[in-house]
């Protein structure tokens, strides 16, 4: 034993798992301990032991296990991970626990299985327990089944799924173990306890002894229901509440609708298993049950008999059995087996249920009239069978068939239907028997209660008693108008015998007949599943402002109204049933009406009624009128009076004044009596009769509306409208329709009969009068605004002219609401509970105006050779036949739901084999529902069903048809018939991956809609989940996304439920999905508050704060009322006060409510930027479809819930698209608002608009449209630049609409894209558009076409991407197009382009086939008249453009395209903007010190000044300059103080701002670059940089050196970051070549260093690899072509030539760089025709001369390209062919010719062109001729270089070889030093550099000038020509000139400075290259490195820099000046220079 230490030293868990038994123990102690001391049920901890768990508890060792077990349980309690063993423990608890003979460990085992249970995993352990039922060994059945017995009694049987323990309890009570049955026996009383009388149909067949032992313990067990005890984890608050109940004592019941969830209704046949009988029945039966023996018949129905008994059967096609079981019901003379058919029809509908539902129609008919039969045997069997049809089925299903057999002659037939429509009420709830249903069945059970046959008037009592009592009285009573007081109380008494019934089956059905005997007794049913329904779905009916319990509860149990529920409801019923009295009233004799008004009228007043004197009779009725108003209304006996004036002459009466009068009194008597329908009669016909007199008229319109309020406009209207029309006189035709459209708008709508008054206008339609005509479309205006669009639907065969009166009357109506009534019983109601009902008759009159069209049978044209026909063999007859059938329901527009055997035969097709005929039959099913209207319903189970299998098909066209028509279905059936019963989840359940994906894609988007679903749709959530795992991706997603929807109307827990048949691993992954889906699961819409809503508009306040329910309305009525917006702003705060403090019941809807008044876009910091990453990361999907997918949609979502408001998103993604335009309308309004939260979400916004574009219906799109065109207008405003990743989200899918058939769009799309150019770059754009040509839609490629060349026109031919030789391609080929308009469209767009570039556009294009260029020439011909106008236009417009924008300062975006690459502008653009924000315009001084700021304004204001004065003030300033020297005062005032000090100011300021430029700190950079692009850009302001050119450009290539060199390589640098700052440089670069003056400003050596960077830049192959890097490559090759237009020509030509001599030397140099400067070189060759008399040729030549002295022709052939000698000769050739022979003439600064071979080649270039042509006279201006006077003689310069080199290489004549040196240099300025320099080492060169630096600063010192000439200041100034204007040494090189007196300038300058004294702007500024006036090449070579003596100087000092006005095109004058002048001047400064020194001394 002695390694027991061992083990005790192993951690726990392998403690665990020890062979030793004694090791396990102690490991299980302590583990035990450990899990009760972990406190974090998410701790590591746990993980450990899972695998471990199983172990624990089948322990080998007995007493190891039972401490296994004790730990096990810890665990399970304890750990967030135990459920994953649940499977492994239970089983091994079921087989290694339950068989111990240990109680303890039995009793541990059920503890864990319970505890698994509360961890919300009892299915599995009910699934494991259940296995457990077949192992062999009794013990452990005898536990399993204990186990499941506590599980069910602790946690009950909403938990514990019964029907599988139910499945196996009959086979357990036959085992043979005692013990086991004994333990059935307790489970069965305990599943007895929780369900009830559900468990005896399965138990049935058990021993009898075993049930009886049962029924007594039954019998023993407590009434009351049990109650859940244990509580899973998810119960927290029920267990709460339980706790809480236990604690008081009470067990009372769990509140409301706890009490309900404890125990769930068990329906018996749901715990049965189905049985399939179709294969079961006989193989012959078919033939037997058409057999001539009646015996055989009876055979073939007795054994179907026999089968449906079975209590549940299989779904499957019943269609054949039904229709033969129909026909002998129908057909049969045996009445015998008539019963048994019913009987068999019975069985079935009780057996299928719900399945059943899709044969009802056929068999309902047929039933019904087959009560004529008299026995009662078979009378009953068709009642049972009749009742159990109607259970499968609903009422309105049914409606049509039953109303049709109500008129039927036969007293038995309606006897019986009305008994059956009583029955059939009593299984309905107030809304599942809706008014819309109530009022056809009452009208026909009202004429029932009139017949002649006692039985049948019993029997419609019986039913209307029984409406009565379900629908309530408020509902029914309308109906009941006219019933007299005696019937009336016989329905009320009737009604109060009525018992409910509950879901009543065959039972239900037996005890019926009983009880029949007594007519209108109804038998009594139990049960509270009746009462539950009508708990659960609200009446539309019932008052809606109840108390806050309204919404729950629905209107009290037994229907009756709670009087307390409507504000003074009790009193309106009142008062209306009193009317309802009253107003019926026997007609009286005229002898008893006499009597009657003597008793009330004077006497004389009766005698002069048919006086003959007019005045008598006036009198007369002035007395009448008197009586009449002082009567009281109970004695006034109406019909008596009316009936006195009725007397002769009555209404004809000639005298107009008497009329007047009796009109009024018929008004008065109406008004204040009781006035009754037979008093109206009597006085109707002469009111019709003098409506359209001129003088009587409005008197005679008055008694009508009078009578209308006492007896109902709906009654009134129709009389006198049949009255007015069986009338010939027009005018009264008329003005009756004029009487009633006004009537309509003061009484409403209610109760108006359309149908009737149809025909009565169409009569007035065709009238020949037109004020008739007028007066009737009037009408229909009135009647639109209250039926709706629907109404157009009857007059659609009226005349085309009439129709489009019509249609303008309509239009006019459209948008208004309709006026509330004013009148009629409506006025009354307003704030009472009877509000509600007259909503709903409104809302009735809309939706049955369908039901008031004629309906047409066609049951008689489906005949049987054309139901034939259509099954036929040949396709080509099956296609005839389905023809006919789409003529004759088209024929029929309207028909009846009766459509024969037309279902089955269509319904065979849609399994055709041909899918043209598949499709032909959907559209034919798409037509029947139009047709047909809302009693489609019928028909949805037989037909509806079959088109959802089509969704299955391969063909995706196939599909969306069948989509189409379910859609077409559901529009008129809404969606409750579909969810019913099993056949969806059958659809659901066909592992077909199309058939589930558009299903539930359909599911998804109906189901959002609906309020409520039938619970059946329960039964597809099982298949949804295998559609959440299934193979096909999209089949997965579309499940995915229709799950919140089936959890919005299941719930969550219900769902969860459902996932427990599941594998475990599915399970995990499903519930997950569950949990997703949870969070974003939508709310229910909303009911319809109709009363709210209603009086909304008149009084908002008291609808708030009326109730609890009160806030309900809000979130339904918003959409719907025009008021609410104002209503809404103000009315929330009321809103809320009134609800605080009650019950709330829908709190989200408040909440939501609340929130609408907040943003509707959250600016998330940084969150498009990380939705871009994303993007590019490829973490989600890229925005990129041809349609977009769910999972695009749902992605969109997604993103959108973090940064959009909750509702708006809801209405964004809604499926309706009203919710859409709703949607955009809020965006329109916050658009201004909230333009930064739109700006953060932008690309998210324009994602969602792209959804938009794909949705079919055009009022979204328009209004998306008009968004958009805000939306960018803002956008520009705001100075915003769309980005890469908004930019290819968008422009795609918004140049897809550029081809929309409708004008209209087009027209929106082109101005969106319009608009886009100023936010997105036109050359970007134009490749979108590009991509938009080469679509199928020929209009899209039409218009992209168009919209390209109106690019081109506007921003020139550069707009063209990639290339505009690819680009014309491209367009070109279009010009073939098939289409005439792309063809149009391509020449219009090539001519355009024509205008712009002219003739280049043949070569651009390239090869066109001969018709296409024909035609192509053909229309540039047409338009030949307009290209120079065009060309004009455009020269003058771009200028404009230009300027506008820049000099706006906001507008700074739109820069014409081609002078940049755009991503780059507009990048660098953005930068712009920042910078000067952060450095605010001219005040701020966030960033850089006041003083360092440019003053722009300043600049701007004195721009006049510069211009004109600069000359005066210079010569000024030198004459000045004298005085103050003496008194050396600071800051000495000049001439123009003003002028002086600012531009001191900005001098210095920009001398500052380009000394960042050259930053190391990249931000830093970019601002300067910002600052002095805003003073490139503004031409006025540009002069600044006059002068500062090379030194800007020496920062900008200094700073390029730095990115290329560091940057680059710095990795953690965000390589945004450079392109950010390569855009700033090019653009800046871009917009100073824009600007000749100052791009000649720039001098050689600089532009060779500045070319020298961009090609090694645009060589770089690290910035190819950078996202925008192809873009910044464009973009400086776009700038190397402004630098060689617009420099200097010399000095560029020059600097080519220096670089490409370097570029062949240096050994490092890649071949690819020559070759670029190589092009450049060619591209100036090109520009020389143009440029040539602007070229210092002499600096040319010298230049050429050095590069053929360092590369001889041999050197050159030896390179591997020979494009260098070609370049260089094209270019000498080029001069010569340009210059002819006085080229020779300008080699004058070339000192040794023979050094090269330049002179040589020109020679025989020259001698070349002569023998070809001729000697040629010279042409043009010998610009540099000869411009020096005198030469100095020179000497062989080589020799003279190498001796002097030579001296400076000996010790002892170093520093006098250095002299000569200098002088050397001073006499020939331009000499060649570099080739001896060349080969010295580093350390001699700049020892010789030193050198000469140090004489240069010494010569200076001492004073010692040599003399020489030079051009006089004045001359400079005045008359520098602008191709010297430059910091090179042009000037001094082309006059042989030494640069001494700028460099005295300079110092003279930089004195007065430190003096304090002010620098006059008088001197030429001083070259930067070099003080020394060394020669050009070699200053090329130091540029850089005078930089930073350069920028350390302009630090230190402000110094000024002249601004100098030339004039472009002024040329290059010869300028010799005269000596002397010039060194007089000198003299003049050197000695002043020698003043100012000594002064400082």
């Amino acid at each position: 034993m002695g390694d027991d230490s061992e083990w005790m030293k192993l951690p726990i868990d392998q403690k665990c798992e020890h062979k030793l038994w004694k090791a396990r123990l102690n490991g299980y102690e302590e583990a035990l301990k450990l899990f009760e001391k972990i406190d974090d049920e998410k701790s590591p901890e746990w993980s450990k032991y899972l695998g471990l768990i199983k172990k624990f508890v089948i322990d080998s060792n007995a007493v190891a296990q039972l401490k296994g077990l004790e730990a096990a349980l810890a665990y399970v309690e304890n750990a967030h991970v135990a459920g994953k063993t649940t499977g492994e423990v239970v089983s091994g608890v079921v087989n290694k626990v339950f068989n111990q003979p240990k109680a303890r460990a039995k009793e541990l085992g059920i503890d864990i299985c319970l505890m698994f249970v509360e961890i919300e995993k009892g299915e599995v352990v009910q699934e494991e327990l259940l296995k457990g039922l077949d192992n062999k060994n009794p013990k452990i059945i005898v536990a399993c089944i204990e186990t499941l017995r506590r599980a069910l009694s602790e946690f009950g049987s909403k938990i514990i799924s019964l029907k599988p323990i139910i499945k196996v309890l009959p086979k357990l009570f036959e085992s043979r173990e005692k013990a086991v049955r004994d333990e059935a026996k307790l489970l069965a009383i305990e599943i007895y306890r929780w369900i009830r009388d559900a468990l005896r149909p399965p138990l049935q067949n058990i021993n009898s002894v075993q049930l009886k032992e049962l029924e007594e313990e039954w019998v023993k067990l407590p009434s009351s229901a049990p109650k859940q005890t244990r509580f899973l984890r998810s119960q927290q608050e029920m267990k709460a509440k339980f706790e809480q109940q236990q604690a008081a004592g009470g067990d009372a019941e769990g509140g409301g609708d706890d009490g309900d969830e404890a125990v769930p209704q068990v329906d018996a046949y749901e715990l049965l298993e189905a049985v399939e009988i179709l294969s079961k029945l006989p193989k012959d039966f078919y033939d037997k049950i058409e057999a001539k023996k009646w015996q055989e018949r009876k055979e073939a129905l007795e054994a179907v008999e026999l089968l449906v008994k079975n209590p549940k059967l299989e779904a499957g096609d019943y269609a054949d059995l039904v229709k033969a079981l129909k026909k002998v019901v129908g057909k049969d003379t045996n009445v015998m087996l008539v019963a048994l058919a019913a009987k068999c029809l019975a069985g079935l509908a009780m057996g299928l249920r719900k399945k059943f539902g899709q044969y009802a129609g056929h068999v309902v008919p047929t039933i019904l009239e087959k009560f004529k039969e008299k026995k009662p045997q078979v009378v009953q069997a068709l009642q049972e069978a009749i009742d159990a049809i109607f259970l499968t089925t609903t009422l309105q299903n049914l409606s049509e068939d039953i109303l049709a057999v109500m008129d039927n002659k036969n007293p038995t037939i309606k006897q019986q239907t009305s008994l059956f429509i009583a029955r059939s009420f009593r299984h309905c709830t107030p809304s599942t028997l809706p008014k819309s249903l109530l009022k056809p069945f009452c009208a026909a059970l009202l004429k029932h209660i009139n017949d002649s046959a006692p039985e049948v008037r019993d029997a419609a009592f019986e039913a209307l008693a029984t409406a009565l009592k379900v629908a309530g009285e408020k509902a029914v009573n309308p109906f009941l108008t006219d019933v007299d007081k005696l019937k009336l109380d016989r329905i009320k008494e009737c009604a109060e015998k009525v018992e409910l019934a509950s879901g009543g089956k065959a039972g239900g059905a037996a005890d019926r007949k009983e009880s029949r005997p007594v007519a209108g007794k109804a038998p009594v049913l139990s049960g509270a599943a009746g009462d539950k329904d009508t708990k659960e779905n609200v009446v539309k009916s019932g008052p809606l402002k109840k108390p806050p319990a309204a919404k729950v509860g629905g209107p009290p149990k037994k229907g009756k109204q709670a009087a307390a529920g409507g504000v003074g409801s009790a009193g309106s019923k009142g008062k209306k049933g009193a009317e309802v009295k009253e107003i019926f009233e026997p007609e009286l004799s005229i002898e008893v009406c006499e009597e009657k008004a003597s008793a009330v009228l004077p006497a004389s007043c009766i005698q002069q009624l048919d006086s003959s004197n007019w005045k008598e009779r006036l009198a007369c009725m002035e007395e009448f009128q008197k009586a009449v108003e002082l009567m009281d209304k109970t004695e006034m006996p109406c019909q008596a009076l009316v009936r006195m004036l009725a007397k002769k002459p009555g209404w004809k009466e000639t005298n107009f004044q008497v009329m007047q009068i009796k009109l009024h009194i018929v008004a008065l008597v109406s008004q204040k009596g009781t006035f009754s329908k037979t008093s109206a009669q009597i006085v109707l016909d002469g009111l019709v009769d003098k409506i359209g007199d001129v003088k009587c008229g409005n008197n005679a319109k008055e008694a009508l509306t009078a009578i209308a309020e006492a007896c109902q406009l709906p009654w009134t209207a129709e009389q006198v409208m049949s009255m007015a029309f069986s009338q010939k006189n027009p005018k009264n035709q008329s003005e009756t329709l004029n009487w009633l459209s006004n009537a309509i708008k003061e009484f409403g709508f209610s109760g108006l009969n359309v149908k009737a008054f149809i025909s009565n206008v169409k009569t007035a339609l065709a009238a020949t009068n037109p004020a008739v005509r007028t007066s009737a479309i009037t009408l229909l205006g009135v009647l639109y605004l209250y039926v709706g669009p629907s109404l157009r639907m009857f007059f659609e065969d009226e005349k085309p002219a009439l129709l489009s009166q019509i249609d303008a009357e309509f239009e006019k109506m459209q948008g208004q609401t309709p006026p509330a009534p004013t009148r009629g019983s409506s006025k009354h109601t307003v704030g009472s509970g009877d509000d509600g009902e007259e909503g709903d008759d409104q809302e009735e009159a809309g939706n049955d105006v369908v039901d008031l069209l004629p309906r047409a049978d066609i049951s008689d044209k489906i005949t049987s050779e054309l139901v034939s026909k259509i099954g036929d063999k040949n396709w080509k007859i099956r296609k005839e036949g389905l023809d006919e059938v789409a003529s004759i329901i088209n024929e029929a527009k309207f028909i009846q739901p009766n459509i024969g055997e037309l279902a089955p035969a269509l319904k065979s097709r849609l399994n055709d084999s041909n899918k043209i005929l598949v499709q032909q039959t959907l559209s034919i099913l798409q037509q029947l529902a139009t047709a047909i209207g809302p009693n489609i319903k019928q028909h949805v189970k037989n037909l509806g069903i079959s088109i959802i299998t089509i969704l299955g098909d391969s063909k995706s066209n196939v599909r969306a048809a069948s989509l189409t028509t379910i859609n077409a279905w559901t529009e008129q059936t809404g969606m409750k018939e579909w969810l019913e019963g099993e056949d969806l989840s059958e659809e659901l359940k066909k592992e077909n991956p199309f058939l589930r994906q558009e299903l539930l894609g359909w599911l998804a988007e109906k189901l959002p809609t609906l309020r409520t679903v039938p619970s059946d749709l329960f039964f597809c959530v099982s298949h949804l989940y295998s559609c959440l795992e299934d193979r096909n991706g999209d089949v997965r997603k579309k499940a995915q996304d229709a799950l919140p929807f089936f959890m919005m109307h299941l719930g969550f827990e219900k769902m969860a439920k459902a996932t427990g048949k599941l594998k475990p691993a599915s399970k995990d992954q499903v519930l997950a999905m569950l949990e997703k889906a949870k969070a974003n699961m939508p709310a229910k819409p909303a009911p319809p508050t109709k009363s709210c809503s209603r009086t909304v508009g008149t009084a908002p306040a008291k609808c708030q704060t009326a109730s609890g329910s009160g806030e309900d309305f809000m979130a339904s009525s918003v959409d719907t009322k025009t008021d609410i917006k104002k209503t809404k702003a103000g009315g929330t705060a009321t809103k809320t006060k009134g609800i605080q403090g009650k019950k709330v019941p829908s709190k989200p809807n408040l909440k939501e409510d609340d929130d609408r008044s907040g943003p509707i876009f959250v600016i998330v910091p940084g969150g498009k930027e990380q939705r871009m990453k994303d993007e590019k990361g490829l973490k989600v999907l890229k925005w990129n479809f041809t349609t977009p997918r769910d999972e695009y949609i749902e992605q969109l979502k997604t993103q959108m819930s973090s940064c959009v408001a909750k509702w708006l998103q809801d209405e964004m993604f809604h499926s309706d698209f009203q919710h859409h335009n709703k949607a955009l309308a809020v965006m329109v309004e916050h658009l201004e608002i909230e333009k930064d939260g739109v700006i953060s979400c932008l690309d998210l916004i324009l994602k969602w608009l792209t959804l938009r574009f794909f949705d079919t219906n055009t009022s979204v799109l328009m209004k998306a449209l008009e968004y958009l065109k805000l939306l960018f207008t803002m956008l520009n405003q705001e100075e915003y630049h769309l980005t890469e990743n908004e930019a290819t989200s968008f422009i795609p899918y918004l140049v897809l609409k550029v081809g929309e058939s409708k004008d209209v769009i087009r027209r929106d799309v082109r101005a969106i894209l319009n608009r886009m150019c100023l936010v997105y770059p036109a050359s970007k754009m134009f490749t979108f558009i590009m991509e938009g040509t080469k679509s199928k839609n020929s209009k899209q490629r039409a218009e992209c076409l168009e919209e390209l060349g109106c690019l081109v026109e506007s921003y020139g031919m550069n707009v063209c991407q990639p290339t505009p030789g690819k680009a014309l391609k491209e367009m070109a080929i279009h010009i073939g197009d098939r289409d005439n308009t792309v063809r149009n469209a391509a020449l219009n767009t090539i001519v355009t382009v024509y205008n712009v570039h002219g003739d280049q556009v043949f070569k651009l294009i390239g090869n066109l086939s001969e018709k296409d260029m024909s035609m192509l020439e053909e229309r540039i011909k047409r338009s030949a008249k307009r290209p120079n106008a065009a060309l004009a236009r455009q020269v003058d417009e771009k200028p404009q453009r230009i300027q506008s924008v820049s000099a706006n300062a906001n507008m700074l975006r739109k820069g014409p395209a081609e002078d940049m690459s755009s991503k780059l502008k507009i990048m660098y653009r953005t930068y712009r903007i920042q910078a000067r924000n952060m450095s605010g315009h001219s005040e701020a001084t966030h960033t850089v010190p006041r003083e360092f700021q440019l003053d722009l304004d300043e600049i701007e204001n004195d721009n006049g000044t510069v211009r004109c004065e600069m000359p005066a003030l210079v010569q000024h300033k030198l004459d000045d300059i004298l005085e103050p020297v003496l008194i050396p005062e600071p800051k000495i005032r000049a001439v123009s103080p003003h002028f002086d000090d600012m531009h001191s100011n900005t001098a210095s300021t920009i001398n500052f701002v380009i000394s960042q430029v050259a930053s190391g700190d990249i931000n830093t950079s970019i601002q300067a670059l910002a600052q002095i692009d805003e003073v490139l850009r503004q031409e006025d302001k540009a002069e600044a940089m006059s002068g500062h050119i090379d030194q800007f450009l020496i920062a900008t290539f200094m700073q390029l050196r730095l990115i290329y060199n560091t940057h680059m390589a710095d990795e953690k640098l965000d390589k945004d970051e450079i392109v950010k700052l390569y855009s700033c440089i090019i653009g800046n670069m871009i917009s100073l070549f824009r600007i000749e003056s100052l791009a000649r400003e720039a001098s050689a050596g600089v532009l060779k260093d500045l070319m020298h960077g961009l090609i090694t830049l645009m060589l770089d192959s690290r910035v190819e690899d950078l996202e925008e890097g192809q873009q910044v490559i464009r973009s400086v090759n776009l700038l190397v072509v402004k630098v060689l237009e617009k420099s200097d020509q010399t000095n560029i030509l020059s600097a080519l030539l220096v670089l490409l001599q370097d570029s062949l030397l240096a050994t490092a140099s890649s071949p690819k760089f020559s070759e670029l400067v190589m092009k450049c070189l060619w591209r100036m060759v090109r520009l020389l025709p143009e440029t040539i008399n602007t070229i210092n040729l002499d600096r040319i030549m010298l230049d050429i001369h050095i590069f053929m002295k360092v590369f001889p022709k041999e050197k050159l052939k030896q390179c591997k390209s020979e494009l260098t000698i070609r370049t260089l000769k094209t270019l000498i050739h080029t001069l010569c062919k340009l210059k002819g022979p006085k080229i020779l003439d300008h080699l004058t600064m070339i000192d040794n010719k023979n050094e090269s071979e330049l002179e040589a080649h020109l020679c025989r270039v020259m001698k070349h062109s002569l023998d070809q042509t001729g000697s040629k006279t010279d042409k043009g201006t010998e610009k540099g001729a000869s411009r020096i006077d005198e030469k100095s003689p020179k000497a062989k310069v080589n020799d003279i270089l190498a001796e002097i080199f030579k001296k400076i290489g000996s010790k002892e004549n170093t520093k006098e070889g250095l002299a000569e040196l200098y002088d050397y240099k001073k006499k020939y300025s331009d000499a060649d030093i570099e080739p001896f320099l060349k080969n010295s080492s580093q350390f001699f060169q700049s020892y010789v550099e030193r050198g000469l630096r140090l004489i240069e600063m010494e010569r200076e010192g001492k004073g010692r000038i040599p003399s020489s000439t030079g051009v006089s200041p004045q001359m400079e100034v005045s008359c520098i020509p602008t191709a010297t204007n430059t910091v090179s040494s042009s000037i001094g090189n082309s006059n042989g000139e030494e640069v001494g007196p700028s460099v005295y300038l300079e110092r003279l300058k930089i004195l007065r400075q430190r003096c304090g004294l002010d620098n006059a702007k008088q001197e030429e500024r001083p070259p930067l290259t070099s003080q020394l006036s060394k020669p050009s090449v070699p200053a090329v070579a130091s540029s850089t490195d005078m930089l930073h003596s350069k920028l350390s100087q302009l630090r230190e000092s402000r110094e000024q820099y002249q601004h100098i006005d030339t004039d472009s095109n002024q040329t290059h004058s010869s300028g010799t000046t005269t000596s002397s002048s010039s060194a007089s001047n000198i003299d003049e400064l050197k000695k002043r220079l020698e003043r100012i020194k000594s002064s400082r001394k």
